[in-house]
């Protein structure tokens, strides 16, 4: 008989800042890829290891409310510039240089649904109608009115922030349950990264997800779907922190070759694999730790020092040899840079990076005390990396935690700090050897085969895929849940579509506490607008 899903108590319905790719993804799924978002947002907390769970506990700032507003303003006057704006226009006005509302009023009810990801209620239309007619007199031009409606929709509290709406659950009197609006956006940024499509958006109001066969058939469409290619690579690169690819630097004299456009390609190397190995071929999520498959552009061809034939610089599939050193994520550039110093590599980074991001394991912060003096002896300044870190084991407040990272990050010395490969530090041949949890290896594609057959690391990516797709760290009463989707994970092969479908037509991923006691309205950290729910 097979096991039936523990029971999952939820989390309490919250607000949910949009992340930066989330934000970016619902834009460019809406207005086009081609629509530029400048400015920065405010960072968010890492929690559980993941941006989007700590999104639930963020704050706005009176500068990032600043930065929001002159995005939308910038978004809203790139839709409606002259050669563009016919393609979101469900109307004509009656003139270009006067308020038409009735126009007015399709346009923000279809596009202010897409937005808000939920039907928007007669007087928000009004809201913003009125809105773009008064700016739309004011100015002499229709679509500058429709332009500034636009803008104050991208501000409101109902687009920046996911809202867990709740109604009376039917079923379990004196409960709450999801509403089905609430329900698709959480399939669609779990699975998609973005908002939900249209599809997904009529079957919330036609109450099919309140349903498991409903819920099944919005995931299989999914499922299938172009979009969750996008989904997976915002998933990974939340996971493995990618977002701080953008502020990667390194030292240009001691690495000359690398480059902001190199680390970017490296990222997107990643990505690449990751999607092409677990979605295209739907191979065993373990063997990311060990597939010499990958591709390449030509900017990493000289990071990687290989031919790449492309006469344009763009991408071709390529396959490290048996034998060489290059073997799954771990030995890509994107990784490798990523956790090292600008001037160096770092054993510590790459061994804490591997433990928290991908085992799931969390290594303390450093005590506030260190001497590194004690690393950093001028009278062998030639020493390796290994016989600097070996000080640490002197150092009661320093050895428990560089014993867990150390032996795992010094098995990737022989790639430098820019992700290139040496043989030797300062003349000095490296020893990679190692072990990894009692299981020993002599180099990093030996690390790659340990860390494949590490059983947390796959309860760590289970473990991570329902904290992404509930937007909260896991409860510790829900242990037998994670350990019921581990076992599943394990009985498919290692498949993530099959975890994706599991997690995604689980009762788990859309339960929700009810709040001991319940309020009128769920507080936002942005002051709402009159009118606005929210």
């Amino acid at each position: 008989c097979a096991q039936s899903l523990p029971p999952a108590a939820g989390g309490e319905p919250t607000l949910r800042l949009l992340s930066e790719p989330q934000y970016r993804a619902v834009i460019a799924d809406l207005f086009g890829t081609q629509i530029s978002i400048g400015g920065t947002f405010d960072p968010l907390v890492r929690t559980n290891g993941l941006l989007t769970v700590g999104a639930a506990k963020a704050h706005v700032s009176p500068a990032g409310i600043e930065q929001f507003d002159r995005m939308a303003r910038s978004i809203a006057a790139q839709v409606m510039a002259a050669d563009s704006r016919e393609i979101f226009m469900p109307c004509l006005p009656r003139s270009e240089t006067a308020a038409d509302e009735d126009c007015a009023r399709r346009f923000f009810a279809t596009v202010g649904r897409m937005l808000y990801r939920r039907d928007l209620d007669a007087a928000e239309v009004q809201q913003a109608a009125a809105l773009a007619s008064a700016a739309s007199s004011r100015l002499g031009d229709f679509h500058a009115g429709i332009e500034a409606g636009l803008a104050a929709m991208l501000v409101s509290p109902s687009f920046l922030f996911i809202t867990d709406r709740t109604e009376p659950d039917p079923q379990h009197p004196g409960k709450l349950r999801l509403d089905g609006y609430s329900r698709a956006s959480r399939l669609s940024f779990f699975l998609w990264g973005s908002a939900p499509d249209d599809a997904l958006l009529v079957a919330a109001k036609q109450g099919e997800l309140q349903e498991s066969g409903g819920i099944r058939r919005q995931v299989e469409r999914m499922l299938a779907s172009p979009r969750l290619s996008a989904g997976m690579r915002a998933f990974f690169t939340d996971m493995l922190a990618f977002e701080d690819i953008d502020r990667l630097e390194k030292d240009s004299i001691i690495y000359p070759t690398f480059s902001s456009a190199i680390a970017q390609d490296a990222r997107e190397q990643t990505l690449r694999t990751l999607t092409s190995l677990l979605l295209d071929e739907q191979a065993d999520y373990r063997d990311i730790f060990t597939t010499r498959r990958t591709f390449m552009s030509g900017n990493l061809g000289r990071i990687y020092r290989v031919p790449v034939d492309r006469p344009d610089g763009g991408w071709m599939p390529y396959e490290f040899p048996e034998g060489d050193l290059r073997a799954g994520l771990i030995t890509q550039v994107s990784f490798a840079a990523l956790y090292a110093h600008p001037g160096r590599s770092s054993p510590t980074l790459r061994g804490r990076a591997m433990r928290e991001l991908l085992l799931c394991q969390k290594i303390p912060d450093p005590p506030g005390n260190v001497d590194f003096s004690l690393f950093n002896d001028p009278k062998a300044p030639n020493r390796t990396a290994r016989q600097r870190l070996s000080v640490h084991a002197t150092q009661a407040s320093c050895a428990g935690c560089h014993k867990l990272t150390d032996p795992i990050g010094l098995a990737l010395e022989r790639i430098d700090g820019a992700g290139q490969l040496r043989t030797a530090e300062n003349d000095i041949p490296i020893d990679t050897r190692g072990d990894l949890d009692g299981v020993k290896f002599d180099d990093a594609a030996g690390l790659g085969r340990a860390m494949r057959e590490n059983p947390a690391a796959p309860a760590c990516v289970v473990n991570r895929l329902y904290a992404y797709g509930t937007s909260r760290a896991p409860l510790k009463s829900e242990k037998p849940l994670l350990e019921y989707f581990t076992g599943e994970f394990a009985d498919s092969g290692y498949r993530v579509p099959k975890l994706l479908r599991e997690i995604a037509t689980s009762d788990a991923l859309f339960a929700i506490k009810t709040p001991a006691v319940q309020s009128a309205a769920v507080q936002s950290p942005v002051a709402a607008a009159p009118g606005d729910p929210s």
